[in-house]
C-alpha cells in the first residue's frame, strides 16, 4: 500500500465589490495547479446607498454566497486559507455588520485590506503568473475600485487604488441604461480626471511592458479572439469595441460577438475606465496577466514559490510532471538558438518573443511521449494547448502546441495564431525540426558541426561529409527533411561544410 501523502491545499477567498470569488490550488511539483474556481455575482457596490450603508439585501447576497464556500473550506488546514474584502466593504460603514456574521459562516477570519495593500497583491499575482522583462505598467479594474502598479520582477515601485469600478462608473455614468456617445465621453472624462493626480508620476517612471488584470480585460480579450483579432489590446480596438456597444441603444439589447451575458452588464463601464487609463497614460499596448489578487494571495502562502523567471519555473515544472528529457531538451534548445543565431537572428526573425519561444518548444517537445510515442506531437500539442502555463498568454501556448505538433515526421504548414507573425512561426518551425534531426543521438559529444544559412525563406544546411558517412541514418533523415521542406514551399538544400 502507497504511503504518499497529498500535497496540502490551499484556499483564497475574494470578497470583491462586483463577485466574490473562491480559489482552491495545491502545490505538486514545483507549481501550483488550481483544484476549484468558485464564482458568484453578489454586486455588493450596487447595495451601497449614498451614505455608504450596505443594503440588508446586498448582505444577504453576500452571507448567501459564503454559505456555500464553506463548505469546501472544512477541510483545508487554517494557516492555508486567506479571505480578504476589497473597496466596496472598505468604503461600507456599516462593514462590521456583515463581517461578525460573515466570520461566523466561515469560522475563519476576514480581512478588509486597504488599497495600497490590494495593489500590492495583486503585483504579486500578476509577477507569480506573467512574463515580461522590465519594468510592468498592471492595471486591474474592480467592481469599485482600480489599481494601477508599476513594478520589476516581484518588487512594486508605484501602486494606487483609485476609485472607480465597473459596477460604481455603471451607476454614475449608465445609470439610465442607454449606451449613448455622452454617456460614454461623461464616464471617459470622469475616469481621466480621477487619474489626473498619479499621470506625472507613472509616466515619469515608465515601463516596458503594461498588463491588465482585471474580468474587463479578459472579457475584452475573449472579445477579441471571438472576431479574429489577436490578443493584443490596443486603443484602436478600445474605440472599435465602444463603437459597437453604441449601435445597441439600451444595456440590455447589448449584443457583441464574444461578449458573454454575464459580463454586459458592467462591461461598457469597464470599457470607459480602460480608454482613460490608455488615453491619460499613453498607453500603446496591453495584455492579459495570468493573475491577480487571488492568485498573488496563494502564491504569497507558499513561500518557495518566489522565483523571478517565472516562465523557466513553468518549463521545469511541466517537465518534471510529465517525466520530460531535460538534458536532452536543453541541448535541442541550444542546437536550435545556433541555429537561429547563424540565420542572421535580428534580421531572419525580428519578434523580441522569438527567441524564448523557440526555446521552450525545444524543452518541452517530447512531452507527449509520456503518453504514447506513435502521437507524441498530438498529445504534446493537446497538453501544451490544455495546461495552466504561468508566463505563457494563451496565444503563446497555441503556437508551442502546434510547433509540438510537427516537431517531427509529416510536415504541415502552421493554422492562423496570433503569437507571431506567419513568417516568424514557419521559420521557427523549420528550426526546431533540423534541432531535433541534429541531435537524435542525444549526446553533446558526438554532435556534428553544422552551418545554416539563409536567404529568405531559402535555407542552405551545411554540414561535415565525413560526420555524414559516420551516421547514415541522420543523413537520411536529413534528406527526406530537405525534401518535405521543399514540398511544401520552404527549400531547404544540404550541402557538404
Amino acid at each position: 500500500m502507497s504511503n504518499a501523502v497529498s500535497s496540502p491545499l490551499y484556499a483564497v477567498i475574494d470578497l470583491g465589490s462586483n463577485s466574490f470569488h473562491m480559489l482552491v490550488v495545491r502545490h505538486i511539483d514545483g507549481s501550483v495547479q488550481t483544484m476549484a474556481k468558485i464564482k458568484r455575482k453578489v454586486r455588493l457596490a450596487n447595495g451601497l446607498d449614498q451614505n455608504n450603508q450596505l443594503s440588508q439585501e446586498a448582505m444577504q447576497r453576500g452571507w448567501d454566497c459564503l454559505s456555500l464556500f464553506a463548505e469546501r473550506l472544512q477541510d483545508i488546514p487554517t494557516d492555508n486559507i486567506r479571505i480578504v474584502g476589497t473597496a466596496a466593504l472598505r468604503s461600507a460603514t456599516n462593514v462590521d455588520v456583515f463581517v461578525k456574521k460573515a466570520n461566523q459562516i466561515l469560522g475563519h477570519h476576514i480581512e478588509i485590506i486597504s488599497g495600497e495593500e490590494e495593489a500590492a497583491t495583486i503585483y504579486k499575482g500578476v509577477a507569480h503568473t506573467s512574463g515580461g522583462l522590465g519594468h510592468r505598467l498592471v492595471v486591474d479594474i474592480g467592481g469599485a475600485s482600480t489599481e494601477l502598479i508599476i513594478g520589476r520582477e516581484f518588487d512594486a515601485k508605484a501602486l494606487v487604488s483609485l476609485p472607480m469600478g465597473c459596477v460604481t462608473w455603471l451607476d454614475h455614468y449608465f445609470h439610465d441604461r442607454q449606451l449613448t456617445q455622452q454617456n460614454f465621453e461623461q464616464a471617459i472624462l470622469a475616469a481621466k480626471s480621477t487619474l489626473e493626480p498619479i499621470l506625472q508620476k507613472y509616466t515619469t517612471l515608465g515601463w516596458d511592458v503594461c498588463v491588465g488584470a482585471s474580468g474587463t480585460v479578459q472579457a475584452l480579450q475573449e472579445i477579441m479572439l471571438a472576431q479574429g483579432m489577436d490578443e493584443i489590446i490596443t486603443l484602436a480596438k478600445l474605440k472599435r469595441l465602444q463603437k459597437q456597444a453604441m449601435m445597441a441603444s439600451h444595456l440590455e439589447e447589448l449584443e457583441i460577438d464574444g461578449l458573454t451575458l454575464e459580463r454586459a452588464l458592467v462591461f461598457p463601464s469597464g470599457l470607459s475606465i480602460l480608454i482613460a487609463i490608455f488615453e491619460s497614460l499613453n498607453i500603446e499596448s496591453m495584455t492579459l496577466a495570468g493573475g491577480a489578487l487571488r492568485e498573488g494571495l496563494a502564491y504569497e502562502m507558499i513561500g518557495e514559490m518566489r522565483q523571478s523567471n517565472i516562465r523557466q519555473r513553468t518549463i521545469s515544472s511541466v517537465q518534471q510532471r510529465y517525466q520530460v528529457d531535460v538534458q536532452y531538451g536543453i541541448q535541442v534548445a541550444n542546437v536550435a538558438m545556433q541555429l537561429l543565431q547563424q540565420c542572421g537572428h535580428q534580421q531572419w526573425i525580428s519578434e523580441s518573443q522569438a527567441e524564448f519561444l523557440l526555446h521552450s518548444a525545444a524543452e518541452l517537445h517530447e512531452i507527449g511521449l509520456s503518453i504514447d510515442f506513435k502521437k507524441g506531437g498530438e498529445h504534446g500539442a493537446y497538453l501544451l494547448q490544455n495546461l495552466d502555463l504561468p508566463g505563457f498568454t494563451r496565444a503563446q501556448k497555441h503556437f508551442l502546441a502546434e510547433l509540438v505538433r510537427r516537431y517531427r515526421d509529416s510536415l504541415s504548414s502552421l493554422p492562423e495564431q496570433h503569437a507571431l507573425s506567419g513568417q516568424s512561426s514557419k521559420r521557427l518551425l523549420r528550426l526546431l525540426r533540423l534541432s531535433v534531426l541534429l541531435t537524435h543521438r542525444r549526446n553533446t559529444q558526438i554532435q556534428p558541426k553544422f552551418l545554416l544559412t539563409a536567404q529568405g525563406d531559402n535555407l542552405t544546411l551545411a554540414m561535415d561529409s565525413t560526420w555524414l558517412k559516420d551516421n547514415p541514418l541522420t543523413q537520411a533523415e536529413l534528406e527526406i527533411e530537405a525534401n518535405r521542406q521543399t514540398d511544401i514551399g520552404w527549400p531547404l538544400t544540404i550541402t557538404d561544410l
